[in-house]
C-alpha cells in the first residue's frame, strides 16, 4: 500500500490547436492523503481544472498527458487502458462540475440518471439502485426525495441540481472526490450551504478531496493543504494559515488583495494588473513576471523554483531566493561549510568567490 492515497509527480498535460501546442500543465507535483482536503486555487487559465481532469482522464480529445505520473495507491493510473479507467471514475474518484445544468441529462429524470451511475459501478439491481439514489439524495439534504427521483433537472433549483450532482458522485463511496469550483454558479447563500455539506459528507465517508476554485475565501476554512497555480505551474503551496496570513508569491498577494473584506468596507479592491498569460507564448522565466511589480532581470530568463519558505510552506519566487542569499552569507560569516549552506538556502560559492544560486540542490523537493 502506497503512503500516499493519490501522488501527481511531474504532471505535463498539452493540447494540441491549429495555432500551435498549449502546454497547460507544466510539471505539477503533489500528494493526497486518506480524509485530507486539498485545494487547487488559480485564475482562469492557470491550468487548475487540467490538472483535474487529467486526475480523472477526461481530457478534451485533443488533449493529452505528455509527462510525468498519477499514482492511486501506488499505481501509474497513466498507464491504465479504458477499460480499467471507467472502473476508476465514479468508484474510485468521482468529479462534481460546476455547472450542474449541463452535466446533468435534461431529457433523463433524477432518478435515472443517479441509479445509473449506481448500477455501472456496482452489483445492484434496479431496485436498490433506486432505494440507494433515494438514500444518496437524503443525505445531501433533498428535501422529499422520493418525489425528486421522478422529477426533470430543469424543474430543480440550481443549489438543487448541485446537490444531486453530490450525490451521484458520492453514490459509489469513492475515495477521491474532486469538486471543479462547485459554487461558481450558486448565489452566496446556497454557497455556503454546499461548502458546509461537503464538509460534513467528508467527515462522515472520511474521503479526500480536492477543491478546485478561482476564489481563496471560498476554501478559507475546509482546506489542510492549498497549492496556488499560475500559468500551469505552482507558485505557492502550504497551509490556509501561511497562504493567508504569510504569503511569499507576489501572484497569491494579488489574490488575497482581490478578496472583499468587511474590516475594508471602504476601501477599493486592488485587482491583479494586466491579462492572463498566454500559454502558446510563454516566457523564458517566471509566468507571472509581465504582471509583477516586483520583477527583476532574473524573473525574465530563470524559471523559479520551489523552494521552502517556513513549516509546511513552499513558493517559486525570486525574491525568495534572494532572501536566502543574505542568509547563506550569514551562515558563511559564522564558519558554516559550503555544502551545508548550500543545502540549506541554494546558495553557493563559484570559483571565482562569486555567489550563485543552484537550484540543483533542492531537487525533487516540489513533491515533498
Amino acid at each position: 500500500m502506497s503512503e500516499h492515497l493519490l501522488s501527481v509527480k511531474d504532471l505535463r498535460t498539452s493540447f494540441t490547436t491549429d495555432n500551435g501546442e498549449v502546454h497547460a500543465v507544466n510539471g505539477v507535483s503533489f500528494n493526497l492523503d486518506r480524509g485530507k482536503v486539498l485545494g487547487i486555487v488559480g485564475e482562469s487559465g492557470s491550468g487548475k481544472s487540467v490538472t483535474a481532469y487529467s486526475i480523472m482522464q477526461i481530457l478534451a480529445d485533443n488533449g493529452r498527458i505528455a509527462g510525468g505520473s498519477v499514482e492511486y495507491n501506488g499505481e501509474d493510473i497513466t498507464k491504465w487502458n479504458s477499460r480499467q479507467m471507467s472502473g476508476f471514475r465514479g468508484k474510485c474518484c468521482s468529479i462534481i462540475f460546476q455547472d450542474p445544468m449541463t452535466s446533468l441529462n435534461p431529457v433523463f429524470t433524477i432518478g435515472n440518471q443517479l441509479e445509473e451511475a449506481i448500477r455501472l459501478h456496482t452489483n445492484k439491481t434496479r431496485a436498490e439502485a433506486k432505494a440507494r439514489a433515494i438514500e444518496m439524495l437524503t443525505l445531501v439534504g433533498v428535501n422529499e426525495p422520493a418525489k425528486r427521483v421522478k422529477q426533470y433537472p430543469y424543474e430543480l433549483s440550481g443549489g438543487m441540481r448541485q446537490r444531486v450532482m453530490i450525490a451521484m458522485a458520492l453514490a459509489c463511496e469513492p475515495d477521491i472526490l474532486i469538486a471543479d469550483e462547485p459554487t461558481t454558479a450558486l448565489d452566496v447563500t446556497i454557497q455556503a450551504q454546499i461548502l458546509e455539506l461537503m464538509q460534513d459528507l467528508q467527515k462522515k465517508l472520511g474521503m479526500a478531496i480536492i477543491m478546485v476554485t478561482h476564489d481563496l475565501g471560498v476554501i478559507a476554512t475546509m482546506c489542510d493543504e492549498i497549492i496556488v497555480m499560475y500559468g500551469g505551474r505552482v507558485c505557492e503551496r502550504g497551509t490556509a494559515d501561511e497562504i493567508f496570513y504569510n504569503p511569499r508569491h507576489e501572484y497569491t498577494k494579488g489574490l488575497l488583495r482581490s478578496i472583499p473584506s468587511v474590516e475594508r468596507m471602504k476601501e477599493r479592491l486592488v485587482p491583479i494588473a494586466g491579462n492572463p498569460i498566454n500559454l502558446l507564448n510563454m516566457p523564458a522565466g517566471c509566468a507571472f513576471c509581465a504582471r509583477c511589480d516586483r520583477a527583476m532581470k532574473v524573473c525574465l530568463d530563470h524559471v523559479p523554483v520551489e523552494r521552502q519558505v517556513g513549516a509546511d510552506h513552499r513558493a517559486a519566487c525570486w525574491l525568495n531566493d534572494l532572501a536566502l542569499k543574505d542568509e547563506a552569507e550569514q551562515r558563511a560569516a559564522a564558519g558554516e561549510s559550503a555544502g551545508a549552506i548550500q543545502a540549506a538556502t541554494g546558495w553557493v560559492k563559484n570559483q571565482s568567490g562569486e555567489w550563485v544560486f543552484d537550484p540543483v540542490a533542492e531537487e525533487g523537493g516540489a513533491e515533498q
